[in-house]
């Protein structure tokens, strides 16, 4: 069966799973925080989609190739965000990895696609 769109994407499919996941995970952060790291990770977790179905829907290789990067860099944003909330005690260490875990994931997807797309003239 031939990919139809970016919703056939594993990768996409897997990243707006985490995207629920950490809507569920900062709903439990300190509501002082819902303007500061809350907002900044779910913008983070959100632009790890949103770039890889923009990027499927430009007309050139280079584009897309340029989203696909955009959401990998989001997905390092991610992480990072994680690791601070972790630091400020907001998810323990098993929420941590088990997030970090599906992230790693996503990231590797995303990488896999992007040689993939690289590889075509």
């Amino acid at each position: 069966m031939a990919l139809q769109t970016h919703k056939d994407l594993k990768v996409w499919q897997e990243s707006r799973k985490l995207v629920k996941e950490i809507y569920s995970l900062t709903s439990r952060f300190p509501k002082d925080e819902i303007y500061s790291l809350t907002a900044q990770i779910k913008r983070a977790a959100i632009s790890i989609p949103s770039n890889i179905a923009e990027g499927a829907a430009r007309d050139s290789n280079k584009e897309y190739i340029h989203f696909l990067y955009i959401s990998l860099g989001s997905v390092a944003e991610l992480d990072t965000q994680l690791i601070i909330a972790r630091d400020q005690s907001f998810i323990n260490e098993k929420e941590f990895n088990e997030i970090s875990e599906k992230l790693d994931s996503i990231g590797k997807m995303l990488s896999g696609l992007i040689k993939y797309r690289q590889s075509k003239p």
